[in-house]
């Protein structure tokens, strides 16, 4: 066996264990970028009759309110969530929501329900959600058709 294949037998371990320690590197720098993703209405959005379905390709949130409470339901488990109402001056209010049983719920009592009672009226919301880094973001408009 010639010197150079000695050596090169010699280094290949600690070149394999190096490239391994510096990928991980890499790879934990790439997951701690800011995400951010664009949540869009899917139809018309009326949050106090159940049908405010926000969307951003597989990722989908229903926003709900019922008796007070506002409730998120997300297709995929989040790590915050952060519900906001904008009133007329706009100025937003924000609403850190609770887990309701897994991360896949979440809810808050809101003052929602005392802005629109009335059929046809309309307010300005804006939502939050964090998955590992990265944030889902909406603003919306909420009408209650009924």
């Amino acid at each position: 066996m010639s010197r150079h294949t000695k050596l090169a037998m010699f280094l290949a371990p600690f070149l394999i264990l190096g490239g391994y320690v510096l990928s991980d590197f890499y790879l934990e720098s790439q997951a701690s970028k800011l995400r951010l993703y664009e949540l869009q209405p899917f139809g018309h959005c009326d949050v106090i009759n159940q049908k405010c379905v926000l969307k951003s390709k597989d990722f989908k949130i229903n926003v709900t309110h019922e008796n007070g409470i506002t409730t998120v339901n997300s297709t995929f488990p989040l790590d915050t969530a952060t519900f906001f109402i904008v009133d007329n001056a706009k100025n937003p209010r924000a609403y850190q929501l609770g887990m309701k049983d897994t991360p896949y719920y979440w809810k808050r009592e809101t003052a929602l329900g005392e802005l629109i009672p009335n059929k046809g009226d309309k307010t300005k919301l804006r939502f939050i959600g964090e998955i590992k880094g990265g944030k889902y973001i909406a603003e919306f408009y909420t009408q209650t058709v009924k």
